[in-house]
């Protein structure tokens, strides 16, 4: 038997899947009726995390934040003595060192392997999935996280490291969505319809780049210029004026306009645009 803590949209896929492939599987949630929605495929729902881990040969937690992840953890710790307790949660990287580091001293065996899935991907098995920390452990571990994802990659000893890369792409993820939304208003401040705007990466889609982008900008070759910061600023001021024209609010550019101002000021001008980069690839 398995027991899932947090039945929101991935936990919910998670136990659907472990049902159909014949897993008796406990589940409990905050709110018990989230739960409860899932007995109507098999699962049993419970009002205690404790009462659904009795008799689990391992735990999936599927929960908010690290708060949750803590107060759920600790209010099941007895039950949880001998378990293998997998964490998907989205968590600090602090939270997932803390715990790693704790709960082994209590009988318990924490292992962080947080993902980027949405709901069908959970219950279909497919999507990414990361872990990292004690090589044995995760050797143990590898078999089963495998049947829950499309692809698991395993980050090494680092025992925080799936909680920074996990971090990292989400923050891809709200920059794109951010860069979404300033194309959409500027988009309606020029008179252009958000399926036109669409139509636009039909023809311009710099995804297929995304990595040599990237590999580009950490190297930190700035001095050949594809696009200086002089002529990229002039860009977005074009792009600013003409949401100001119209009365319409831009969010991630004003912010990349003021970095871009700060290197201009810094003599930067016919670098490489990227050199707004600058600053994140000196070492802490």
């Amino acid at each position: 038997m398995i027991a899932i803590f947090g039945t929101g949209l991935l936990g919910s896929g998670f136990a659907r899947a472990l049902l159909r492939k014949g897993q008796r599987v406990h589940v409990w949630n905050r709110t018990i009726e989230k739960a409860r929605a899932l007995e109507a495929d098999g699962a049993r729902a419970f009002g205690d995390p404790a009462e659904a881990a009795r008799g689990a040969e391992r735990v999936h937690v599927v929960l908010s934040d690290d708060a949750a992840v803590d107060q759920t953890l600790a209010a099941a710790a007895g039950e949880l003595v001998g378990k293998l307790v997998v964490d998907h949660s989205t968590t600090s990287t602090a939270g997932a060192r803390t715990r790693t580091a704790s709960w082994p001293a209590r009988g318990v065996t924490y292992l962080h392997a947080p993902v980027f899935m949405g709901p069908q991907n959970a219950l279909e098995g497919t999507g990414l999935m990361l872990v990292s920390g004690d090589p044995e452990l995760v050797a143990l571990a590898r078999p089963l996280l495998q049947q829950m994802t499309g692809k698991l990659v395993e980050l090494g000893p680092r025992v925080d490291a799936a909680a920074a890369f996990k971090l990292l792409g989400n923050l891809l993820l709200v920059a794109l969505h951010g860069g979404f939304t300033d194309m959409l208003a500027l988009g309606k401040a020029m008179g252009v319809a958000p399926g036109d705007v669409a139509s636009l990466l039909q023809h311009f889609n710099p995804g297929a780049s995304l990595a040599t982008r990237f590999q580009r900008v950490a190297s930190g070759d700035f001095e050949h210029a594809s696009w200086t910061l002089a002529m990229a600023r002039k860009d977005t001021r074009l792009m600013q004026a003409e949401a100001d024209a119209a009365a319409v609010q831009l969010i991630a550019v004003p912010a990349i306009a003021a970095q871009m101002d700060a290197m201009l000021a810094r003599g930067f001008a016919e670098l490489d645009w990227s050199v707004i980069a600058k600053d994140a690839l000196v070492p802490r």
